[in-house]
């Protein structure tokens, strides 16, 4: 955990991501999702047994900075979330996650759903 929150710490927003990498198919990544609108692979640093990453096509660096015309967009990254969750087996709940900046825990600045399940998760989460 420590070691996530060095890297939240030390990521900078702007520029290409290793996100854009993936959705331009210039790193492998094995995608288990895709849309026009969004790709989504297992994590490679899991925080659960099931976490998989839900990243929008469109490159918008945090939540804080989504615009109105992107909700649906938004609606559209949960609903494939809860497509995966269930193609995953996770039937007795998982968690959605949304990191926004370096004190929310973001390392990535391209905004991505974690989609997280397959033990118990704790409360609170921080």
């Amino acid at each position: 955990m420590a070691d996530e929150i060095a890297k939240a710490q030390a990521a900078k927003p702007g520029g290409d991501t290793i996100f854009g990498k993936v959705i331009r198919k210039e790193i492998p990544a094995n995608i288990i999702y895709e849309d026009d609108l969004c790709v989504a692979f297992h994590d490679i640093s899991p925080q659960a047994p099931t976490h998989i990453l839900v990243v929008p096509k469109k490159p918008i660096a945090q939540l804080s900075q989504a615009e109105d015309d992107d909700k649906l967009l938004l609606g559209h990254l949960t609903l494939v979330a809860k497509k995966l969750a269930k193609d995953a087996g996770l039937e007795n709940g998982y968690r959605v996650v949304i990191n926004d900046g370096s004190d929310g825990g973001q390392s990535v600045y391209h905004i991505h759903l974690h989609v997280l399940g397959g033990r118990q998760m704790g409360w609170p989460p921080g």
